[in-house]
């Protein structure tokens, strides 16, 4: 299937957008104060003595108050969450937008880490250059003692050089740009008008023009590009230099980094006191159930716990670990008659086998066709949560297919299970349900959702609501197939792996001209597939929007 130019600009266009934007910005940033620092009249001097090592620092600096003001939003999660929800938010595109929020979070930790390298490396060079280039006339704009001191001492024995070296040593060069480094030894020219950029000032009054010193003789250094703007008229006619009536004088900058980083940083610190708080009081576990395939199921209450099938908690059991905790989606949801909700937990790894340890009587469960209850005194329990995911959308389609491998199946066990309460105050029409697992007891988990929902569905006369398909990608134990308990699945059960073209053509064909949702969570060799064919074209007019399942 060739790529279709609406489709791609469906699941693509929106975020390609705000990257765009986004790096415009950081250009325009970067550049913009680049010019600033090298044309400015204020910064004449300064730039004289520094060179372009002056204005690469503090283009660097911008860039970096920027994504550092950034960095912090994505990780606010119950902003997110309530952006998600939130009926302000009438777009899908925009609401699709915040999935991307990890990704986004990435990327500016790695354009702080680039730009901390590139801002580091030019206050070298400007160390090296305040040495080299001391001068007595301007005494308040040097930060060396002498001309030739060691860079090494301003760097080690100086208040704002060992303060940057540990900023950088301690926050992996993300924090240079706010330290006192920066913000006292680069200094500005405050009295332009009476001493303009390239004048001569002498200790006693004269009228009549003198040689200009040497330092002064090019108005720029030698080295400045070609592309760059035109220079300001220089005061330098002929050899000689107009008279000033009074020295320069030089300012320190006032510190901005605050200013950009302050907002975001009070926000998210909020954020964390409320989730701390929230998350004070200790859940209520009802009970424990030991599934096939090492799966544990946990069932909860909490007080005042609201949840929207999707949605995702992350569960914190100080027995297990004081400081580790791990996101788990919710499998049920609590309603307005039943308060209890739950989550599917695969024993993989040391914290989930030291939680099934403290959860359960023995270590090890005889995985019966049927769960087996476990009732003793559980440990203290704290939930986080609940935090939204792309899962949330499938409902407000109105034609969605979902793909589970494995245990990804859990984003949608908690949709299955609202369905099942009531499914016709949601605009879902139709759902795709697609199950991949390798084994034959892995089905169990949800064995009987699927065969109450498809009940339901019969009687209520709508047996084209949803279309399950269950894959069995290995055939190890195929004789232990599920018995007249499922007869419902057996039917719908199928050997070997999805053919992933067909299923796509197969619902286009059935879906003329509507919008479907494709939400995947599982392999990446699954994800890949369906995003592909989700940017393909199809001779239907139906387009796939897809939505990939990640925790941020």
């Amino acid at each position: 299937m060739a790529p279709c130019g609406s489709s791609w600009l469906a699941n693509e266009g929106s975020k390609h957008l705000c990257l765009l934007f986004w790096l415009s910005l950081n250009v325009w940033l970067f550049w913009k104060t680049f010019l600033l620092y090298y044309h400015g009249p204020q910064y004449y001097y300064l730039h004289q003595m520094l060179g372009l090592g002056l204005c690469i620092s503090r283009a660097s600096a911008s860039v970096l108050n920027l994504n550092c003001s950034l960095v912090l939003l994505p990780m606010c999660r119950i902003l997110l969450a309530f952006l998600r929800g939130s009926q302000k938010v009438a777009s899908r595109k925009t609401r699709r937008l915040l999935d991307k929020s990890k990704t986004f979070h990435v990327t500016c930790g790695v354009t702080i880490c680039v730009f901390s390298v590139l801002h580091v490396a030019a206050h070298l060079v400007n160390v090296l250059n305040f040495s080299v280039n001391y001068t007595e006339e301007f005494l308040a704009l040097n930060a060396a003692n002498y001309r030739g001191e060691d860079p090494r001492r301003l760097l080690f024995t100086t208040v704002p050089g060992l303060t940057g070296v540990l900023m950088v040593l301690v926050l992996f060069l993300m924090c240079t740009a706010s330290t006192y480094a920066i913000r006292g030894v680069l200094k500005y020219q405050t009295n332009l008008e009476e001493h303009p950029p390239g004048c001569f000032h002498p200790n006693t009054t004269l009228q009549e023009d003198i040689p200009v010193p040497r330092i002064f003789e090019e108005p720029f250094p030698e080295y400045a590009p070609e592309p760059f703007p035109a220079e300001p008229e220089p005061f330098v006619q002929n050899n000689v230099v107009r008279i000033c009536t009074e020295e320069p004088k030089f300012q320190s900058h006032f510190p901005e980094t605050w200013l950009w980083i302050s907002g975001p940083l009070c926000l998210y610190c909020a954020e964390r006191l409320y989730r701390y708080i929230r998350s004070y009081k200790p859940v209520t576990i009802t009970s424990v159930i030991s599934h096939p395939s090492n799966v544990l199921e946990l069932r909860m209450r909490k007080e005042n716990f609201k949840a929207r099938p999707g949605q995702y908690i992350i569960l914190h059991c100080p027995r297990v670990s004081a400081l580790e905790s791990h996101p788990f989606t919710l499998t049920m949801c609590p309603t307005d008659t039943k308060a209890t909700f739950g989550v599917h937990l695969k024993i993989v790894g040391d914290w989930t086998e030291r939680f099934r340890d403290v959860l359960l009587l023995h270590s090890s469960q005889d995985t019966e066709i049927l769960p087996n209850f476990q009732q003793r005194n559980y440990p203290k329990l704290y939930i986080d949560g609940p935090f939204g995911s792309p899962s949330e959308e499938s409902l407000n389609y109105e034609v969605s297919l979902c793909v589970a491998g494995g245990i990804g199946v859990t984003p949608f066990a908690s949709v299955l299970n609202t369905l099942l309460d009531d499914w016709q105050c949601y605009k879902l029409r139709r759902l795709y349900f697609i199950w991949v697992c390798r084994e034959i007891q892995s089905f169990r988990w949800f064995a009987d959702l699927l065969c109450m929902l498809h009940n339901k569905l019969w009687q209520e006369n709508r047996p084209d609501y949803i279309n399950i398909q269950l894959y069995l990608s290995q055939t190890d134990g195929i004789q232990k197939i599920i018995g007249e308990k499922y007869q419902v699945l057996n039917s719908r059960l199928f050997i070997g792996r999805p053919r992933w073209k067909l299923l796509f053509d197969e619902i286009a064909k059935c879906n003329r001209q509507k919008t479907v949702g494709v939400f995947c969570c599982g392999p990446n060799e699954i994800s890949k597939v369906l995003h592909k064919l989700s940017n393909s074209s199809n001779s239907y007019g139906t387009r796939f929007e897809y939505n990939k399942e990640s925790f941020s």
